[in-house]
């Protein structure tokens, strides 16, 4: 069986870090090794982590949550760790870690989504052990054979290069936040969810939904070495919002999109972002990612797309205008 890397990055969010790592370390899969790169937190993350896997700290979980049972009981401790500082890291780290466990990564400041998870694409691709990495949001539960079904998927055919899974609601796990990726217009600044909302229990064909992903979402993917050689890592200079159509536009030709549909991940959808956005001036600065990136990324992949994309995020933000205005009549 292939080695896997699974790839978490943490930001200020340990508590969501550690129950996503209580559900990976119960998966079925036989051989992987589990990734936390953080991204410069001031909330004592590496440390709580570290904590977390020496046994000296453990989370409460409401035994009325109905996906306790994905990290309770704890998972047996200690948890081998081994830390780096970024240079070391993407260097490939210590040969002599490979029996190591868990891979703590500081790299040094707030580097993205796409940033943060190149530093460890590049350990892993420094090492060359393994034939797939894993990107997995910290903020996800995981069932335990969600990885064996990616891997399985992605070994069906090898034309796959990113397969996604099916991602539910964390806190309403019998709803959709998506069925493998997303669905996504590169001629208005658009994208939604495949099947965002709707039943987990519907009936589907995975052809289709392959069929209408335009990228796998980044909450859950399973990338192929191959993939990251021929493609290259995700763009840095995205940092948020529209990393993952990006890798996809790139691929296309040479890689398809996979899904798996028993690989279930279950999502708290928008637990990182709201995070920037309690920020001061974070929702402003999400806001702002959201234009310049369509805008980007139309430059790159599109430029045909340039007019209607400038179109439609000015009449965005005269809705937004008209809506912040105040409404006893004074403009």
């Amino acid at each position: 069986m292939s080695r896997v890397y699974i790839l978490l990055v943490n930001w200020n969010g340990w508590k969501d870090t550690v129950e996503c790592l209580e559900s990976v370390f119960r998966i079925d899969f036989p051989e992987y090794r589990v990734l936390v790169c953080d991204n410069g937190s001031t909330d004592g993350s590496v440390e709580r982590i570290k904590a977390w896997a020496g046994g000296t700290l453990d989370l409460d979980i409401p035994e009325s949550n109905p996906l306790r049972r994905l990290s309770r009981p704890p998972v047996p401790k200690p948890v081998s760790v081994v830390e780096y500082d970024r240079d070391r890291a993407e260097a490939g780290g210590d040969r002599s870690d490979d029996s190591i466990r868990l891979v703590l990564v500081r790299t040094g400041d707030n580097l993205g989504f796409a940033g943060g998870n190149n530093v460890g694409l590049r350990y892993a691709l420094a090492r060359d052990d393994f034939e797939y990495v894993w990107l997995l949001n910290n903020d996800t539960v995981v069932e335990p054979d969600a990885l064996a079904h990616l891997v399985r998927r992605m070994e069906e055919d090898p034309r796959v290069g990113i397969c996604g899974s099916t991602l539910p609601f964390y806190d309403r796990p019998s709803l959709l936040w998506a069925r493998g990726g997303g669905v996504f217009s590169r001629w208005i600044p658009y994208s939604r969810c495949v099947d965002l909302g709707k039943p987990v229990s519907g009936r589907v064909r995975r052809e289709e939904v392959e069929r209408r992903m335009g990228y796998v979402a980044g909450a859950s993917m399973l990338v192929s070495r191959p993939f990251l050689k021929d493609v290259g890592l995700l763009c840095e200079e995205y940092f948020l919002y529209y990393e993952e159509p990006d890798w996809a536009a790139r691929a296309r030709g040479r890689y398809t999109l996979g899904y798996a549909p028993e690989s279930v991940v279950y999502h708290k959808a928008g637990a990182s972002t709201a995070l920037l956005g309690g920020t001061p001036g974070g929702s402003r600065r999400l806001k702002g990612y959201a234009r310049r990136n369509a805008l980007l990324y139309a430059r790159k992949h599109c430029p045909l797309a340039l007019p209607t994309i400038w179109t439609g995020l000015a009449l965005q933000r005269a809705i937004a205008f008209l809506r912040d205005l105040p409404r006893d009549g004074r403009a």
